[in-house]
């Protein structure tokens, strides 16, 4: 097992990764890999400030043509003495080559056997998604996911890679009797029964995990939450200088859900802020704001639902809205301006300058954020909006299109979206028989899907008067 980090070991990580955002920045990308592989030396399970920057990065590098690993430099990183060596040595190489999906199966043996939970989970999750979106996807990756999962004693997951390694090996009986294996463990785990001992260990079991599940609950007893942000101030008053102690306060003190409670969760992130110089306090004030906000919304709305001609509480709600907007396209506009290679950051300032009918300069920043696989069909369809929004609407039938065909699902509601956008841009562009073709195939598998069955009616009635 990993040892803990103490506070020097954890100032050594971050001074690695303050200098690769900087040189991220600098587009001084093979640079900022190593400093973020340095920093990870420090700190091998930094999953927010580590690996996920490290990979933001290695696409933006390779979108901006960036070289694949050279042999030699492979012949370097092929092993390492210690799993943390092995872990960082096929992280060089998957930051050089994202699309190389054996590098990141390294990276998860290295992350399993080394005991780096945290990065072992997200590379499992990130795997996992991959091989399930490939065209041929690997029995062999299954399996190893299998194990992995496993080991980190998520069951659930272990039987869902097992089911699918056994579709592709049918004759395989060491799978199948692997899948009565798991699913007899999954049931142990959830149950609580594979514990030593008689019934007393059951009933202390279930005590403890009732603890946890009140401890994990969205809906917490008030006499918790108290508890909660009372533990949280003494730890904060023993150790004021670590920042998760500072995350932990406001986190509880937001758990409260008052008005008050919450403006004191947001001035410690500003003040924290003001004097540490670190965005990662303002960005998380900023949540808490725009979290606030909605929660205000939310009952504003229910003010109108309960008084519908109440016209202060309808300029509430539209002021209210405004000013969420606003805080809104203010946070992600600075958190991408921190964070130059947070593609997921780009793709939500995208969205809000999209709801500020600013395309112009949205359009760039849905082109970056499709670099990141977990949203390249979301940008696409982004873009092809925006397209049709200027007016463009051959250019928008162009994007959309290439985005059906390289979306894997055929019938969920993002594939529903991009062919209702689709058929849009055939309606508004005239060329109304592509456009009733397109609308007929949502129809067939969702009628009430939208205004599609008008748009149907409309479009045939328009082709029948000619």
């Amino acid at each position: 097992m990993p040892e803990q980090a103490d506070d020097q070991t954890v100032a050594k990580a971050k001074a690695f990764f303050d200098r690769a955002r900087k040189a991220a920045e600098t587009k001084n990308f093979d640079y900022a890999i190593q400093m973020y592989l340095d920093g990870l030396r420090f700190g091998p399970d930094a999953l927010q400030h580590g690996h996920l920057p490290l990979c933001e990065l290695a696409l933006q590098r390779q979108g901006k043509g960036g070289k694949k690993p050279s042999m030699i430099e492979k012949m370097k990183h092929m092993r390492g003495k210690t799993p943390l060596d092995q872990m960082l040595n096929a992280e060089y190489l998957f930051a050089k080559d994202p699309e190389h999906l054996p590098y990141a199966e390294a990276m998860l043996k290295a992350a399993v056997t080394g005991g780096y939970k945290k990065t072992a989970g997200w590379l499992a999750n990130l795997i996992f998604q991959t091989n399930n979106a490939s065209e041929r996807p690997s029995a062999q990756t299954y399996i190893l996911l299998k194990d992995s999962y496993a080991a980190l004693g998520q069951f659930d997951k272990a039987l869902v890679a097992c089911q699918r390694a056994s579709k592709l090996r049918p004759n395989d009986a060491e799978l199948a009797d692997e899948f009565k294996n798991l699913s007899a463990e999954l049931t142990m785990v959830r149950g609580k029964y594979d514990t030593e001992g008689d019934f007393r260990d059951s009933i202390k079991n279930r005590q403890e995990q009732e603890k946890l599940h009140q401890q994990a609950s969205v809906v917490k007893t008030e006499d918790y939450r108290l508890k909660a942000v009372d533990d949280a101030r003494r730890r904060l008053t023993q150790n004021p200088n670590l920042p998760r102690n500072i995350f932990d306060l406001a986190d509880a003190l937001s758990d409260l859900q008052t008005e008050e409670s919450e403006n004191d969760a947001i001035e410690l992130l500003d003040n924290s802020y003001r004097t540490k110089s670190d965005f990662s306090f303002k960005q998380r004030a900023g949540l808490l704001r725009m979290k606030q906000l909605r929660r205000k919304i939310r009952q504003a709305k229910n003010s109108l639902e309960a008084n519908p001609s109440d016209a202060p509480a309808k300029a509430k709600l539209a002021k209210l809205t405004t000013q969420l907007s606003k805080t809104e396209l203010e946070h992600y506009r600075l958190t991408m301006q921190n964070y130059p290679t947070d593609l997921q950051a780009k793709y939500e300032y995208g969205v809000r300058l999209v709801r500020n009918k600013q395309y112009n300069e949205a359009i760039p920043l849905f082109q970056e954020a499709q670099k990141d696989p977990r949203r390249k069909i979301a940008s696409m369809n982004q873009i092809g909006c925006c397209f049709f929004l200027k007016g463009w609407f051959a250019d928008a039938i162009d994007v959309l299109n290439t985005a059906i065909e390289a979306y894997q699902l055929k019938d969920d509601a993002i594939a529903k979206e991009l062919r209702y956008n689709l058929a849009r841009a055939h309606e508004e562009k005239g060329d109304s028989e592509k456009a009733l073709e397109t609308f007929r195939r949502i129809a067939q598998t969702d009628f009430a899907y939208k205004d599609v069955s008008r748009r149907v009616d409309k479009l045939r009635g328009t082709q029948n008067e000619k």
